[in-house]
């Protein structure tokens, strides 16, 4: 037997990841898919004391002595978001996320993520990849995920509110999931954003028939099959969140929400389902953050976890996706089911498609193959 100190890893730059198949959203929906089996099973960890930790994020003050220092601006996040993933990935790493709202006035995203990827024996370096797409397909694809198992089959009409990069890739993840959609309700703030949109769903999804542009979040929300607030916003005051009202929905219709959003009384009702994509991680986030919460974290699922602290809503009403897509938990029932699922976001998700993509890569041959030591310096 050999050994050898030698670590090679290697560099995976944007076009790499395109190449190496990141933007194959079906392909990313059947990954998100075993990733939530595995989570319902336990085989993987997060940080924070319960292992459901979304991650560690550096936070600024209002006032500080130093110049220099970067200020609380929207969407300021410097974080990192760990995990391991056991099952067939059987790898851990982290997603490094840095984010700036101002980025846009110098022509770049607002968030520049990059991932790194280790093995879970010497936690050896296997890749280091650019993650503006991979975190942006992973997290489109928890939506399809929701669709596939609580949509109704014929769903037809998506209602979609925001038609930025998570509104395609929630677009692109519902289509994957229910290829009968030939309809699509959007409302944007700006024109710029709307026509990009509608240029993508034309060139991506010809099979999509009308595309209508609304005036109003009520008009967007009645009569859509699927329903998904993809927007942006100042964070805060849920009474400025966009707001769902029951009386806006027909019935048998899906909600996948993972942007901020209000709800009316009504839709917090047992008549209404209440899914999470994974309970522990609101659980980790109502622990770390100021009270209420949903005036911190602005999903639907910080709602919930007030009105159980303030016994309101009962935690037996929440349902674990993973736990459905287990069949411990049922799936859609009838079709006149109103199903609101929350989306968070985990970093075993990241970890999970980056395994997939590195895999890809490696078979392809795709990638700069980069030397950390042929010996290591001190040991």
């Amino acid at each position: 037997m050999t050994s050898t100190t030698n670590i090679d890893f290697i560099y995976l730059s944007e076009p790499d990841m395109i190449a190496a198949g990141v933007t194959d959203m079906p392909a990313c929906v059947d990954t998100m898919e075993d990733m939530f089996k595995l989570l319902h099973l336990g085989d993987y960890r997060m940080a924070g004391p319960n292992s459901d930790s979304h991650g560690a994020m550096i936070t600024f003050p209002d006032e500080s002595p130093f110049p220099t220092m970067p200020k609380p601006t929207a969407d300021r996040r410097l974080m990192a978001m760990p995990a391991y993933l056991g099952g067939d990935f059987q790898t851990c790493g982290v997603k490094w996320y840095g984010s700036n709202i101002a980025n846009r006035e110098k022509g770049l995203p607002r968030s520049i993520l990059m991932m790194t990827l280790s093995d879970i024996d010497t936690g050896a370096p296997l890749a280091y990849m650019s993650a503006n797409l991979l975190s942006a397909y992973r997290t489109g694809a928890i939506p399809g995920v929701g669709a596939r198992h609580l949509a109704r089959e014929d769903a037809r009409v998506i209602g979609l509110l925001g038609p930025g990069v998570m509104g395609k890739t929630s677009t692109a993840a519902f289509m994957a999931a229910r290829p009968n959609i030939d309809t699509i309700k959007v409302k944007g703030r700006g024109q710029a954003s709307l026509d990009s949109y509608i240029g993508w769903v034309k060139d991506t999804f010809p099979q999509i028939t009308t595309i209508q542009v609304v005036d109003s979040i009520e008009e967007l929300v009645r009569g859509s099959d699927i329903v998904s607030y993809c927007n942006s916003g100042e964070v805060g005051d849920p009474s400025t969140y966009p707001l769902v009202k029951r009386e806006w929905l027909k019935p048998g219709a899906f909600l996948a929400m993972p942007a901020s959003c209000s709800l009316d009384d009504a839709m917090s009702g047992p008549d209404v389902r209440k899914v999470m994509d994974s309970i522990g991680l609101y659980e980790a986030w109502y622990e770390e953050v100021p009270k209420p919460s949903h005036h911190v974290i602005p999903l639907v699922g910080m709602r919930y976890m007030d009105m159980i602290a303030d016994g309101q809503m009962d935690k037996s009403e929440l349902e674990d996706l993973g736990a459905i897509i287990c069949g411990d938990t049922p799936a859609r029932q009838n079709d006149d089911e109103i199903i609101v699922m929350s989306v968070g976001g985990m970093p075993v998700e990241d970890v999970a498609w980056a395994t997939t993509v590195y895999r890809n890569a490696v078979e392809k041959g795709i990638g700069v193959k980069l030397n950390l030591w042929d010996e290591p310096a001190l040991r």
